[in-house]
C-alpha cells in the first residue's frame, strides 16, 4: 500500500493491484467536508488521471457513523455576495465533475449518514454500496434553506427520477438503505462496515481486471448523453437565479445560524 495523504482530513492511497482509495477523515465531525477537503478531492482525481497504473477508485468515510454529513456549515458564514453563492456551486460542479470525468470507475462505500455534499459525491460515483444502517438525503428544506445546483438535480434525477427527488428534498427526510436499493440510489446493501470494506475491495479488484477502455468509453458516453451544453466562461448558467434566490436570502442566513446554534429555524420566505 502506498500512502499519499493530501491532508490529515483526506487520505489518499493506492495499492499494487491498481486500486486507489480516498478516505474522508473527519470522524469527529461525521466527515463533514471543508473546502480544503473538496479541493483535495480534485487534486486526487488529477493524480489518478496522470497515473496509468490506477484502475479503480474507492471513496469512503472514516468510521461507521457517516460517509459524509455534507459541507461543514461553518464554511458558509463568510458568504455575503452573489459571487460567493455562485462561486460555491461552480466549485462544487468542478469537484463532482472531476469524479464524473475520471477515466476509471469509481465506487462509493457508504456507511452511516450520507447527506448534503456527501450524498452529492456518492451520486457522482459510478457504483454505490451501502451498509444497512446507511441514510441518504438532502435535508436543506428543514435546515439551511439553500438549494441544489442544476447539475446536482440532474444527477439525482438521472438516478432516481424527478418525482423521487422532489419527495426527498421537499420532505427533508432521510432514505434508508433498503429504500435506496429499491429506487436505484445504491446498487448493493451489506450488513456492516466489515462487510462493506470486503465487498468494495472485491468489486474494485474485479473492475481493475476488466478492459479499461470499455469502462472508460461507457462512462464517458453516458456522461455526454446527460450533459447540457456548457456555458461560456463568465456567462450566466441555467439555475443561477435560483441559487441566488436561496443563498442570498434572509432564510439561508437564518437556517445557517439556527443549525450552528442547534435551534429550529424561523423561515420568512425571503
Amino acid at each position: 500500500m502506498n500512502a499519499h495523504a493530501q491532508t490529515d482530513e483526506l487520505l489518499f492511497t493506492t495499492d499494487e493491484s491498481g486500486v486507489a482509495r480516498i478516505v474522508l477523515n473527519r470522524p469527529q465531525a461525521r466527515n463533514a467536508l471543508t473546502f480544503a477537503m473538496y479541493r483535495g478531492l480534485v487534486t486526487c482525481c488529477e493524480r489518478i488521471a496522470d497515473d496509468a497504473s490506477v484502475k479503480a477508485l474507492i471513496i469512503t468515510g472514516a468510521g461507521d457513523k457517516a460517509f459524509a454529513a455534507g459541507t461543514d456549515i461553518a464554511q458558509f458564514r463568510s458568504f455575503e455576495t452573489a459571487e460567493d453563492a455562485l462561486g460555491y456551486e461552480r466549485f462544487m460542479d468542478q469537484v463532482l465533475g472531476s469524479l464524473e470525468r475520471l477515466r476509471v470507475p469509481t465506487i462509493a462505500a457508504i456507511a452511516g449518514a450520507c447527506t448534503g455534499g456527501g450524498a452529492a459525491i456518492a451520486a457522482a460515483c459510478d457504483l454505490r454500496v451501502a451498509t444497512r444502517d446507511a441514510r441518504f438525503g438532502f435535508p436543506i428544506a428543514r435546515t439551511l434553506g439553500n438549494c441544489l445546483s442544476q447539475g446536482n438535480l440532474k444527477r439525482l434525477a438521472n438516478l432516481i427520477g424527478p418525482a423521487r427527488v422532489k419527495d426527498i428534498i421537499f420532505t427533508a427526510r432521510l432514505v434508508g438503505a433498503e429504500e435506496a436499493l429499491a429506487i436505484g440510489l445504491v446498487g448493493e446493501v451489506v450488513d456492516d462496515r466489515t462487510a462493506l470494506d470486503e465487498r468494495v475491495d472485491t468489486l474494485a479488484g474485479l473492475l481493475a481486471n476488466h478492459a479499461p477502455l470499455t469502462m472508460q468509453a461507457t462512462k464517458e458516453g453516458l456522461r455526454r448523453l446527460a450533459e447540457e451544453e456548457p456555458a461560456a466562461d463568465g456567462a450566466p448558467r441555467p439555475g443561477d437565479d435560483l441559487i441566488l434566490m436561496c443563498y442570498m436570502s434572509q432564510d439561508f442566513r437564518e437556517g445557517m445560524e439556527a443549525f450552528l446554534g442547534k435551534r429550529a429555524p424561523r423561515w420568512a420566505g425571503r
